[in-house]
């Protein structure tokens, strides 16, 4: 259990926490006033909140050009949270898996619209097949059409070592079944996305979890980013809170996680900063400098792989909003035991904002927040002709 600080000692801390922000052009009119109030508010929701922290961050293409921690990284030994605070950020994971997908697309080493039971025949035991259903594609488990249930019926499934994912998938493959023919609806699906990390490792002849340091995270030069935590990323990883219903707080769940959640990689293994993030979301914009998706892949990510008239919109590893003024925003929202994560931006400008908090649920519903800068950042840009 945590105990509740006094109100005058956790004000003089939590003034002490939050990290130096980077504030070059957002200093300026219109972002300025905007950002300090943004500011304001989720320095309010963490002090109500009285647990951890949130790193909030401003990107315009490959470039963090605002940035602000908030809290504790790590509030028993009063580490605040920062603008290099490692967080996890759990399902944000599936849009560089996807991202990988593209990639192998364009050397033409994939097939978006082949069945993947070429190259993982194992697919044959899933379960519930609709009789006359087409074959599951790349396409299909990129975009969680493939009419998959969300989750394996199979005890133990997200539990387990890093290093044994892959038989944890192999296990969990018929231990899930169909719901429905694939193409025909929308329904997210967490196992959908590990089977596909993992066909993306057996189709490139490299483990996933290479495939994606040699495609993504290395090329980016993203040193903070990555699925296991070396030495010198866990000096700045955030740690993990959970508070239960009775108002105990549980930091052992989400410390064991960080040695594996079985299956649960490709759809949910990534570490990473604001910073970090904003560079990946770089890869969509014409003017990112590690020009690694072109511009058909690009034009992918926007588009809606979801069966029209769908609620949900969803292209290759990304949601799809609708932005205030009529944009497509492309984003991603990320939830694992003691941290959650959301991050946004809008193609034609570059604009994005990242949000990484390390405890589950608080004050600041991190989605709608998220969106919410954007829209005003792209409003003001709009006004202030830039």
């Amino acid at each position: 259990m945590i105990r509740k600080a006094g109100t005058l000692t956790f004000a003089l801390a939590f003034l002490l926490a939050p990290c130096t922000a980077d504030l070059l052009p957002a200093q300026e009119e219109p972002w300025g006033p905007i950002l300090a109030e943004f500011s304001q508010q989720i320095a309010a929701d963490v002090e109500t909140d009285d647990l951890g922290g949130i790193t909030a961050g401003v990107v315009v293409g490959r470039d963090l050009i605002w940035a602000r921690g908030f809290g504790w990284a790590d509030r028993e030994r009063g580490i605040p949270a920062g603008v290099n605070t490692i967080y996890r950020v759990g399902s944000i994971s599936k849009s560089f898996t996807a991202m990988v997908l593209l990639e192998l697309w364009q050397q033409g080493v994939v097939d978006l619209d082949a069945p993947v039971r070429e190259v993982l025949p194992e697919l044959s035991e899933l379960g519930g097949r609709p009789p006359g259903a087409p074959e599951i594609t790349w396409r299909h488990l990129a975009s969680h059409t493939a009419g998959l249930i969300r989750e394996p019926d199979l005890e133990g499934a997200a539990e387990g070592p890093l290093e044994r994912w892959e038989e944890k998938i192999l296990s969990s493959i018929p231990a899930t079944s169909y719901y429905a023919p694939p193409g025909e609806s929308y329904r997210y699906s967490n196992i959908g996305f590990g089977i596909l990390g993992y066909a993306l490792g057996r189709v490139a002849g490299i483990p996933f979890m290479e495939l994606v340091d040699a495609s993504l995270i290395r090329p980016l030069d993203m040193h903070s980013t990555g699925f296991v935590v070396t030495p010198a990323m866990a000096e700045h990883l955030a740690k993990g809170y959970v508070r239960r219903r009775d108002g105990a707080v549980d930091t052992d769940t989400p410390f064991l996680e960080h040695v594996g959640r079985g299956y649960k990689v490709p759809n949910g293994g990534i570490y990473s900063t604001v910073g970090e993030l904003g560079r990946f979301t770089s890869l969509l914009f014409a003017a990112s400098t590690v020009p690694l998706l072109g511009p058909e892949a690009r034009r992918l990510v926007e588009t809606a792989q979801t069966p029209e008239g769908s609620e949900t919109r969803y292209s290759f590893g990304f949601f799809l909003y609708e932005g205030e003024g009529g944009e497509t925003l492309v984003g991603h929202s990320g939830s694992v035991a003691g941290y959650n994560a959301f991050l946004v931006f809008e193609p034609g400008s570059g604009i994005g904002v990242v949000l990484l908090r390390n405890y589950g649920g608080g004050t600041t519903n991190l989605g709608e927040a998220g969106r919410a800068l954007l829209d005003r950042l792209l409003a003001a840009r709009l006004k202030g002709g830039g």
